[in-house]
């Protein structure tokens, strides 16, 4: 697999591309009705995203997957989710398919976050796991993956 394939934010890119695919060449939705609901989801989820990449700086580690990190955070939007970034990812694209009104692409949103969950997270978790096992483990126990 090439390198830049191995980067969630091209995962996402390719996932909003097919839903502005769809709403644009196979539109099933007119309405305007999801717009408004759409960007507030869009704005939450980049708003989750830099709170998480603000958090990581703080706390001096990376946010880049596949890196070993140098602390485990468990602070700020941590205390919400473990993956506040993917469920940031996650949000966009949700909220890009109720404001382009692809709702046939809202299909993508739990597979988005299955293939994230097995392709990076599971990975990040165990080296998290090897470590800062204890930290790890009671934050496991304490904050879901996802929200």
């Amino acid at each position: 697999m090439k390198d830049w394939l191995d980067l969630p934010p091209v995962w996402l890119v390719l996932c909003l591309v097919l839903t502005w695919a769809q709403a644009t060449f196979l539109p099933v939705w007119q309405g305007t009705l999801t717009a408004p609901f759409g960007f507030a989801l869009i704005i939450t989820g980049l708003l989750a995203m830099a709170a998480a990449v603000w958090e990581m700086y703080r706390h001096r580690t990376t946010f880049i997957p596949r890196r070993k990190p140098k602390n485990i955070v468990t602070s700020g939007v941590f205390a919400l989710s473990r993956n506040p970034i993917y469920l940031g990812d996650a949000l966009v694209l949700a909220g890009a398919a109720l404001f382009w009104g692809a709702l046939p692409s809202l299909v993508l949103v739990p597979v988005f976050m299955w293939f994230i969950s097995w392709r990076f997270i599971e990975g990040e978790e165990a080296g998290l796991k090897a470590g800062f096992a204890e930290e790890f483990t009671a934050y496991e126990k304490e904050t879901r993956r996802w929200l």
